[in-house]
This record gives structure tokens, sequence and C-alpha cells, in this order.
């Protein structure tokens, strides 16, 4: 018998849809920095890096809908209005089935995914269902009511590992009113649709010479929308299992605020780079690793950071620098623009050992081990996909020559695409925020600025770990971000006996601890640490009072 236990929903998500609402088809266009040759070649520089992809057992479709769009007023008022309309969202997992997310259950995955959705927008509302509810005997119980009430609303039902024949054949004859259906690790005898188009398809490989889509600009604006879809789904990590659903929200329902920037604004991009940044642009031709990066960088999908940030890292040169310097960082010829999240909402801790955090204090916790050892700290884990998870990463945060300065300078290895592992660094200028434990930093990466918002979440009395949060943009990359480092001397884990002060300190950021990556430390020969000269250390913390913890002698 289903019970209320198998169900997840909002109060307000079982409110009928307003009369106006329609789809709108918003296809998902390329965007960022496209440079034409003659040989019609296409490049885009946007930011991120690729991981291994597994492949996974996974149905998903796509079509056109109904172009004929109604005009509401003038393009603003249709826009704000479009920006009204709430997005409600079924998602039905198999019962019991476990997520390749350190075998987190599916449930619990999407449960948690629903509330980043709010992260986004408060009005995309995800319900989450186990598919033993559709095999209840009693069609009357509350639970399958409210499934069948859910599905007469939905804009999208994403189906997650349902396998069970019964299962099928109740979503089937359930669910021929919702315009978009997607399918992962689910039985290839589901039927499919997005934008209110049935699809029949079992490979990803063949979907497009099924698609009933005449026009070859079509079946390209499809192809863009599934081959997201697939890429992120594929990563499984919860960032790009919502970045699944927000792709298709853009395409096939409304605008997605975050994914603004993913629209080429066409010629005046072209004219910008020309007028301004000629001789960038011939420099970065002339250079091969410019040359490569740009072609590397033409192979991945323009919101997909983790691929582009690895295309950046692998083969950043001064020429890359001084045209993305030019053409973005002062010319903005991309037009584009990105402000830094402001959810989720992240606190400070307040004490340390006692005493109340201050400004000092907290930058004395930054600074870390430096001193006894040579570096601050060492990534153990981290929660973003793109930014997160690079071998070896060594934290370096010092107090500078100038009055009131303070730096910070990650240190880590990138496994290039050619499989050759280097060494790279950063410097960031950083500055204290209104409340002690939060600070401002800045970088200039590539020829990129961008802008962090840090939060010292906790750091255990013994300095054997900490958690940092993150928020971030770089505007005129379009791209803002998230994320969390857990850190400790020596790169190794926190034991067990402080697993329940670390996932309080998650839940603060609303992170779970099967969203982290395990970073790999076991390589880490040679790194380029060191601090200018004239820079100083910790103000209030002894560090040889910790000198004795096992966690520094492990280091050594």
């Amino acid at each position: 018998m289903a019970t209320l236990s198998n169900y997840t929903a909002p109060p307000s998500f079982f409110r009928r849809k307003t009369a106006g609402f329609h789809l709108n088809r918003r296809p998902f266009e390329k965007t960022h920095l496209q440079l034409l040759f003659s040989n019609t070649q296409e490049f885009w520089w946007p930011m991120g890096y690729s991981p291994l992809r597994r492949r996974s057992s996974y149905c998903c479709s796509s079509a056109t809908v109904n172009e004929n769009k109604k005009k509401i007023g003038n393009g603003a008022a249709a826009a704000a209005a479009q920006s009204e309309i709430p997005v409600r969202i079924v998602a039905l997992v198999g019962e019991g089935s476990v997520s390749p997310l350190k075998s987190t259950p599916w449930h619990d995955v999407m449960i948690h995914t629903a509330e980043k959705l709010k992260w986004v927008d408060e009005e995309f509302e995800m319900v989450v269902f186990t598919d033993n509810v559709c095999r209840a005997n009693d069609e009357s119980h509350e639970t399958v009511v409210q499934l069948q009430e859910a599905l007469r609303q939905a804009n999208i039902l994403m189906l997650v590992a349902v396998t069970n024949q019964e299962s099928i054949k109740w979503i089937q004859m359930n669910s021929q009113g919702v315009p978009n259906i997607i399918c992962f690790d689910s039985s290839p005898t589901l039927t499919n649709k997005l934008g209110g188009s049935l699809i029949q398809t079992t490979t990803i490989r063949s979907i497009f010479s099924k698609l009933p889509l005449p026009q070859s600009k079509k079946i390209k604006e499809s192809e863009d929308v599934v081959t997201s879809v697939y890429e992120a789904w594929e990563r499984h990590n919860s960032d790009d299992i919502r970045f699944c659903l927000l792709v298709i929200i853009n395409a096939y329902i409304r605008p997605v605020s975050i994914l603004k920037n993913l629209r080429a604004k066409g010629f005046s991009t072209l004219n910008c780079m020309v007028t301004n940044c000629g001789p960038q642009i011939l420099n970065c031709l002339l250079d091969a690793n410019c040359r490569k990066a740009l072609q590397c960088l033409n192979k991945c999908s323009p919101v997909d950071q983790v691929c582009n940030y690895q295309c950046i890292v692998s083969y950043e040169s001064p020429q890359l620098e001084e045209f993305s310097l030019c053409v973005l960082q002062k010319h903005n010829c991309l037009e584009l623009d990105a402000k830094i999240p402001d959810k989720p909402v992240v606190t400070p801790m307040e004490k340390f050992r006692g005493d109340d955090l201050d400004h000092d204090l907290a930058e004395d916790l930054f600074v870390g081990w430096l001193g006894r050892l040579d570096w601050s700290w060492r990534v153990v884990a981290g929660q973003n996909p793109a930014y997160d998870q690079f071998p070896c990463q060594y934290q370096l945060f010092y107090r500078g020559r100038a009055k009131g300065s303070f730096w910070y300078e990650p240190v880590f290895q990138v496994r290039m695409l050619d499989g050759k592992l280097v060494w790279r660094r950063r410097r960031y200028r950083v500055k204290r925020g209104k409340t002690p434990g939060t600070f401002y930093f800045s970088v200039l990466d590539n020829g990129v600025v961008s802008n962090e918002f840090w939060t010292i979440v906790d750091v255990s009395n013994d300095l054997s770990w900490g958690l940092f949060h993150y928020h971030g943009a770089a505007r005129v990359a379009g791209q803002s971000y998230t994320g969390a480092v857990l850190v400790s001397p020596n790169g190794v884990y926190p034991d067990q006996s402080q697993r329940g002060r670390l996932v309080s300190a998650l839940d603060r950021c609303s992170i779970k601890e099967w969203e982290l990556f395990n970073v790999d430390n076991c390589s880490c020969k040679d790194p380029p640490l060191g601090l200018p000269e004239g820079s100083s250390l910790h103000r209030k913390i002894k560090i040889e009072d910790f000198e004795d913890s096992s966690a520094v002698e492990f280091a050594h």
C-alpha cells in the first residue's frame, strides 16, 4: 500500500494553472564567443571542464511545439508575464532504486533536486513519488489521487529508474496530458516527448532520424537540447541533474533566469571583436595553444562549465589571456552579465575554541597550518563539479605587505586533454565582509575577472578540518556558480568521530554529504608552493599549539 512517506510536494503545487498558460518553444541556442572563419567553423568561449563520462541506460527525446506565439502587450510585458507562470514537475522514481551518487536512494536525490530548483525560481515546483504508488490496489487512496492530480497539473514528468511493468502501464495510462516526459535509466518501452510531440526511440543515437521535424534548423535546435540534457545527466552530480530540468524548462516552457545568457547576440558581437580586438584575435590564431583552446571550446556545450574550464586550463597561454581580456573583460563583446547568487543563504561560524569570531581570528583560520606546514590547507572534497575536482589542491592564505591586505593562492593539478598532468596557480585578492567569517574574493583567471563571496562555515577546534562555502560569478562570461570545499591539513577525510559536526556544517550550506567529490591527493609531487617576500601569517592563533596533532604528523 502506498503511503504519504513516498510523496513530497509543496502545498502550492496543486493550484490550478492560470487560464492563459501556454507552452513557448524556446530553442537551446548557441552562445558565447563565435569566430567565423572562411571555413565557417565556429568557436565559442564559455567557462568550465569535463570529467570522464559514464554511459547509462538513458531514454530522452525531443520535438517541436506549436510555434504560434501570442503577443501580450509589448515584448517586456510578455516576458514579465511569462516569468510569473509556475512550472510544475513530477518526478517518479523506482521504488528502492539507488543512484550512482555514493549509492544514495534516487528518492532522496530528487527531493534535494526539488529544493535546489527553488534557488533558481520560487515558481519551480517539483513533487517526488516512488513508483509503488502506481501499484496501489486502491485507486482512491490519498497518495494515488495526489499523483493523478499532480500529473494533470504537470509541465514535466521525469522518470528515473522505473522498470516495473505494472508501474509502466499505469504511467502510460495517466500521463498522456503531460507535454514533456523524459526518462533516465528506465524501461525503453516508456513513451517520451518534449514540447508536446510523442517520440518513439530507444537510443539517443537514433533519436533524430525519428523526429517529425521537416526543417534542418529545428532538428539542430532539438539536438542541442537533447545533447545538453544527455551529457549533463551522464555526469551524475546534483548540479547537472537540476540542469537537465532547467534546459527543458528554458526550451519548452519559459525562460530560465540563469540561462538568459545562452542566446547569441549576432552581428554586434562580431563587430565589437573586430573593431576592438583585431590584434588579440590574430595573435591567438597564430599561437598553437590558443588555437587549441578555441577548438576545444567549440566542442563543448555553451553552458557546460565543466567542459569549458577543462579546455581553458589545459591550453592557457598569454595569447589566450590577452584575447579574453580584450573580447570579454574590457569590451564585453558578448554583452553578457551574471550576478553572484544569493541562495543558498549560508551563515559563518560564530565562535572558535570558545572565543567570538572576529575578522583577525577568521583570517587566521584561513591561514590555517601555514607556517607549521608549507600550505594552509589541502582540499579533501568539493561540491562544484567544474571547479572543485582538480587533483592535489593546496590552499595558501596569507597577509600581504600592504596594511590590511590578504591573499589566497590555490595551487592545483590539471589533467590536460592529452593526459599530461600540469600544475596551475591562481592569485585572489581577499577583502573582509561585513560579518566576521565572510570575505569577498576576486581573481583574474585567463583574462576574465571572477568575484566570489566566501563563508567560513566551520573549523574544528584542533584544526583537523574546515568547511568553506562560496558563491561566485564571472560577469562578462555570463557564469554564476556556488560550491564548497572540505579541507584538512593532510588532504584526508575527517574521521568518523567528526561526522556529526561535518554533516551539520554541510546542512547549513544546503549540501548533502553525497554531493561531495573526493579530490585525488595520491600523486602530488613537487607542488609550486612558496610565498611572496614580506608576507605574514597568524595574528591570534599560535600554530605551535597544534603541532602535536596526528594530522600534521601524517601530512609530513
